[in-house]
């Protein structure tokens, strides 16, 4: 079985929770989010300790519910984390709406390894119909930005992928976005809303063809693979755990509800993230313990459909859908 203690390579540490646009569909934006993480960014002197006492963590993905790029810090977190030899992530996207060059260039200078970019659309008629309050503009020339700095330093990094999450009102903007990218130099990641009531797909058969997708919504993977869309968030737990801005400690990139107790930065990482709560959790999905009322799992769809298949995690288990398994939609 998996084991209940860890101490893994990686970690989610959320560099803001505070986001500029207003996606319908985002518990940021309906304020479902806030009383457990509260509107803030990662501080640099919160960042530097964690990082100093903790050397056994590599690698360091930025973003989950609110935008990297709102954290005034975040220049000085990509120098430092360059210099300790921590690599970081902002894999489960950006709006890329507002970044000043200073953080442009420490991202390319530093090695930021990789961002992935949501635009759900190829004008701004589409993009604003979800992104509320962005620009589709300025999110394209902040990415052609990156790429003059990538060439002015000759790097690779950071690698950019366009995430488009897809809709109605934009499924017939799919390959004009894919030819986007490609033009870009970036990667192209479809990916089904986790809102179907939210402007739901009206051509599934021009989906499939133009993603290259076998279901069009998260209801319908459900019926034809028989688990969640999101089900490798579950995962997280044991290989990426995830820690508020704050020092909360969060467990999955998915649970914004409530807290496992402790703080990662009062009470060490360590100890947090191998709380009686976290194990007692890790326990509840290899089904080794039953559901417990002050574990934030127990309320979580995801977890209530493994109990409900016997789709508990075993010693094989590997995430479906690497780091891009992220929270927000």
């Amino acid at each position: 079985m998996l084991p209940l203690e860890v101490q893994p390579k990686k970690i989610r540490l959320e560099a803001s929770s505070a986001c500029q646009l207003r996606c319908p569909s985002c518990p940021t934006t309906t304020g479902d989010a806030r009383p457990v993480l509260g509107r803030g960014f990662l501080k640099f002197v919160d960042f530097k300790a964690l990082v100093d006492s903790n050397p056994w963590v590599r690698e360091i993905e930025l973003s989950n519910y609110g935008e990297i790029f709102v954290n005034p810090e975040l220049a000085a977190i990509i120098a430092y984390a360059h210099g300790r030899g921590v690599v970081l992530s902002c894999d489960n996207g950006a709006n890329l709406n507002n970044i000043d060059d200073p953080v442009i260039e420490a991202m390319v200078r530093y090695g930021l390894r990789s961002i992935t970019c949501s635009i759900d659309g190829a004008s701004q008629q589409t993009y604003g119909r979800y992104r509320v309050r962005g620009n589709f503009d300025d999110a394209i020339a902040n990415i052609k930005r990156i790429n003059h700095f990538k060439r002015i330093y000759r790097s690779q990094f950071p690698v950019l992928t366009w995430q488009f999450v897809v809709f109605g009102h934009n499924e017939h903007e799919i390959g004009i976005a894919r030819q986007r990218a490609a033009e870009l130099g970036m990667g192209f990641y479809l990916k089904l809303s986790w809102d179907e009531e939210f402007s739901p797909v009206k051509n599934p058969d021009l989906v499939r063809r133009s993603g290259g997708l076998d279901a069009v919504t998260r209801e319908e993977f459900r019926e034809k693979h028989g688990q969640d869309y999101m089900q490798g968030i579950c995962g997280h737990l044991w290989e990426t755990p995830q820690i508020n801005w704050d020092g909360k400690v969060l467990g999955c990139g998915r649970n914004f509800w409530a807290e496992f107790g402790g703080n990662a930065f009062a009470d060490g990482l360590l100890a947090s993230i191998n709380s009686e709560k976290l194990q007692y959790a890790r326990r509840m999905l290899q089904g080794q313990a039953p559901a417990r009322d002050d574990i934030p799992c127990t309320t979580c769809e995801i977890f209530l459909g493994r109990r409900n298949g016997g789709q508990w995690l075993g010693i094989k288990f590997h995430p479906r859908a690497e780091s891009r398994a992220g929270a927000t939609p």
